[in-house]
């Protein structure tokens, strides 16, 4: 169990941020143990071609039995909008003795593959990861990064309607909040108190992680990385069935889009998810906005839509 007790100021300084090189270390968990991330096998079978050119046993020697990391694969995001590109050149100039010590605390010693000098070391393995982002991340973050963004969205709204308490304690089943300390259940069976002490609290959603990660490292910056919401329509093509009245009004496309639209998404990942262009997408959505049936809204490099009060009204039907 991991308690973060956070005062009044890091209550205020709860912030959300997104993390390319996070993302890309919680994956070696999928490829150690694909059975304990169901929802991500497809990206493992789409990927598993490009995976077999890479060097694996650099890869897997960031990653242990227990699905541990080292925390410098970790890094805290100052924002939603951090760049792998920065986090590589931080990842290149990182401490002899934190490279070790993280890898360390994960294996109980410094793996073969990475002992030896530390320059090269380092090296070693910031090319090995960015071979794997190129061949396997690359091709698909946009829709992985729209997914992430759109679950911040979705927890600013909570915010905003139900409180700072309603959010923390919806993220996961093993998270709670009491007011005052953040309680996180994870799977190390050690028991640790930090005080965050004004640091405020970071909070990264991931495609992967189960139920809640946080840094190995006693007194790192608080840090919580939570299951992203929609992940389960990452990869499928989605069908809805739609309501044949609304479907003669609206059409069959605008309709799913409509229907979709409970939780905000962007043009790019509305496609992915129905099989369409972007383009076509934009369309339809523009005509549904102007009707008054979505609204959208600006969220860093993306522009997110989500149903109105109008649309859902539309979707619920007559009343009485």
């Amino acid at each position: 169990m991991l308690r973060y007790e956070l005062s009044e100021a890091d209550l205020g300084g709860v912030r959300f941020g997104i993390s390319p090189l996070c993302e890309l270390g919680l994956s070696l968990r999928a490829i150690r143990d694909p059975s304990q991330y169901p929802l991500q096998l497809p990206w493992l079978r789409r990927t598993e071609e490009a995976r077999a050119r890479l060097d694996l046993d650099g890869l897997l020697a960031l990653v242990d039995d227990r699905l541990w990391t080292p925390d410098f694969l970790n890094p805290r995001p100052a924002s939603p909008l951090t760049r792998i590109d920065d986090e590589f050149a931080a990842l290149e100039q990182i401490p002899a003795e934190q490279f070790h010590g993280d890898l360390i605390r994960v294996h109980g010693a410094v793996p073969s593959i990475y002992s030896g000098p530390v320059g090269p070391a380092i090296r070693r393995m910031v090319r090995i990861l960015r071979e794997f982002w190129d061949s396997c991340f690359e091709p698909h973050w946009l829709r992985m990064r729209t997914i992430l963004e759109a679950d911040i969205v979705y927890r600013g709204r909570q915010i905003a309607q139900g409180g700072l308490f309603t959010m923390l304690n919806d993220l996961s089943g093993a998270v709670e909040f009491d007011g005052h300390v953040i309680s996180v259940r994870l799977k190390n069976p050690a028991s640790r108190t930090e005080k965050t002490d004004g640091l405020g609290l970071t909070l990264v959603p991931t495609m992967f992680t189960r139920r809640a990660s946080a840094p190995v490292n006693h007194g790192d910056p608080p840090m919580l990385m939570y299951p992203a919401r929609g992940q389960g329509a990452m990869w499928e093509t989605e069908r809805i069935t739609n309501p044949a009245a609304i479907v003669a009004v609206l059409g069959e496309v605008r309709t799913s889009l409509l229907t979709a639209l409970s939780a905000p998404a962007s043009s790019t990942e509305l496609g992915l998810r129905f099989g369409v262009t972007t383009s076509a997408v934009n369309q339809h959505l523009r005509v549904l906005r102007d009707a008054g049936l979505v609204t959208s809204t600006r969220y860093g490099r993306s522009v997110l839509y989500f149903r109105s009060e109008l649309g859902a009204a539309l979707l619920l039907g007559p009343v009485g």
